[in-house]
């Protein structure tokens, strides 16, 4: 019962972290989006006292259940691992805790917290943190399937007249964070098929927290002496690799609470419990291991509280040549962000809020300070004034909830002018697609020169009335792909 249990809500959990990630229409959102805000880190991040209190909690009741059924990088493994089970069954055996790899990598992820909140490196962080690199595979490798799948249907669909399905772009976001995905499901996949929890238990410095915690569970795993045939069948079943049959021990820190070695363990020496529990009969021990599922899964639904969603329109963008990505000397980070400084300190590189953005205004940062972090370009679209999206989805505190009417009011940037780039200028044309589609009024068509009446018109800029969406970059039509008036960032994000 206690697996059946596991293997439900994880399945709930995976699939629900899974479909926000894939999901490009935003329904996921208005359902899930509450489910990576019970990521441990990024709730640490956040300030969520009541959920890091929580999972503390629950850890110390039932052992690490977080890892089994929350975490879904620890669930994709369990994934691997059952597909390498159905190749070879039996295949683990019991190891000695590597302690000496779990503390010096949770020593060097709290070096990295420290350069992410002091130097604004959060490189380290965001390679190590299990629920980043579960997302940087999704938004990398496995939206993009997702997409071209949906893309496939659409083409189907409108040769029998029926628009079900919308075609959406497959594009490359990242180069650097595409490579950085596809080698960390290398290394899990080659991982979890051959030994099952090894990511978890020697380098994970979520997981390493936890067992702390774990090693002091009220319920545990427990051998009963006198029926156990030292089979050896708990331990070979044991992906954690924590069943010392032999001896019968198990070594709580890096137990998940799966529930495999109960279920094959063929003389019921095994049991889910307090130590100090009395063995019972076959009968009882089924009624209690049915309670205490019970108890397990009203503790990780009590944990989900769901945040009341409003309703987003989001319209089509127009159709652009292709342009150069222009150089800006500070980037710009969405709004609800308050400052680069906030962003370095608290994101995770998790990229939801990428997969998330409907404008295709996000894709992970190239440089190497800020790498895989959330960086902004127009190129695609422009920040569209009425979308809050990111802001909704963010677990970590990187990007704070706002309202559209708040976000109206966030600078986040300003608008240049760049001269030789304008057609108004070099062309001889009449524009002004900058002024027209500016959303707060910030553009205003004024003579080159005051003193001639036959001078083009080029844009006047208030600085103090941009807030930075980049309409205006987005919608310029340049000269040769180069823009004419882009966007530089602010370090902090103002209010006008």
């Amino acid at each position: 019962m206690l697996r059946k249990i596991r293997i439900i809500l994880a399945t709930v959990i995976f699939l629900g972290i899974m479909w926000l990630f894939l999901d490009f229409t935003g329904t996921a959102r208005q359902w899930v989006s509450w489910m990576p805000k019970l990521q441990f880190l990024e709730a640490v991040l956040a300030g969520s006292v009541v959920i890091v209190f929580v999972l503390t909690l629950l850890t110390l009741c039932f052992g690490r259940l977080y890892c089994s059924v929350i975490c879904p990088l620890g669930i994709m493994q369990d994934i691997i691992g059952w597909l390498g089970k159905k190749q070879k069954k039996n295949r683990y055996s019991y190891s000695k805790a590597v302690s000496w790899l779990r503390y010096t990598m949770l020593g060097v992820f709290g070096a990295g917290l420290v350069l992410s909140f002091f130097a604004g490196i959060g490189l380290v962080v965001q390679l190590l943190a299990p629920y980043s690199a579960f997302g940087r595979i999704a938004t990398n490798l496995l939206q993009p399937l997702y997409t071209a799948g949906n893309n496939l249907l659409a083409g189907i669909a409108e040769s029998y007249d029926s628009y079900l399905f919308y075609h959406e772009d497959v594009w490359l976001r990242s180069l650097p964070s595409l490579i950085i995905a596809v080698l960390t499901l290398v290394i899990l996949f080659v991982l979890a098929w051959r030994n099952g929890r090894t990511y978890c238990n020697t380098i994970c410095p979520v997981g390493t927290v936890l067992s702390f915690a774990a090693r002091f569970s009220w319920l545990k795993i427990h051998f009963d002496a006198d029926k156990c045939r030292n089979c050896s069948l708990c331990s070979k079943n044991c992906k954690a690799a924590c069943i010392d049959y032999k001896n019968h021990s198990v070594d709580y820190s890096r137990c998940v609470v799966c529930g495999d070695c109960i279920e094959s363990c063929k003389f019921g020496a095994l049991r889910y419990g307090r130590s100090n529990q009395n063995t019972q009969s076959t009968q009882n021990n089924s009624t209690d291991s049915s309670r205490r599922a019970f108890l397990i899964g009203t503790a990780l639904a009590s944990t989900a509280v769901l945040a009341q969603e409003k309703k987003k329109v989001d319209g089509g963008l127009a159709t652009i040549a292709k342009r150069v990505i222009p150089e800006r000397q500070t980037p710009l980070t969405p709004p609800g962000s308050l400052s680069a400084q906030n962003m370095a300190s608290h994101c995770t590189g998790c990229q939801l809020c990428v997969s998330e953005c409907p404008n295709q205004v996000l894709r992970p940062s190239t440089s190497l300070l800020t790498m895989m972090q959330p960086t902004m370009s127009y190129e695609r679209g422009y920040c569209r004034p009425e979308c809050t999206r990111c802001s909704e989805v963010c677990p970590a505190g990187a990007i704070k909830p706002i309202t559209p009417i708040e976000k109206s009011s966030i600078q986040i940037g300003h608008a240049v002018w760049i001269r030789q780039n304008c057609v108004s200028v070099n062309d001889g044309v009449s524009c002004g697609n900058c002024a027209r589609h500016c959303p707060t009024g910030a553009i205003e068509m004024v003579p080159l020169d005051p003193n001639d009446g036959d001078s083009p018109l080029v844009p006047a800029i208030s600085e103090t009335r941009c807030i930075g969406c980049g309409a205006c970059e987005h919608l310029c039509p340049g000269k040769n792909g180069q823009t004419a008036i882009m966007v530089e960032g602010h370090e902090v994000h103002r209010e006008v």
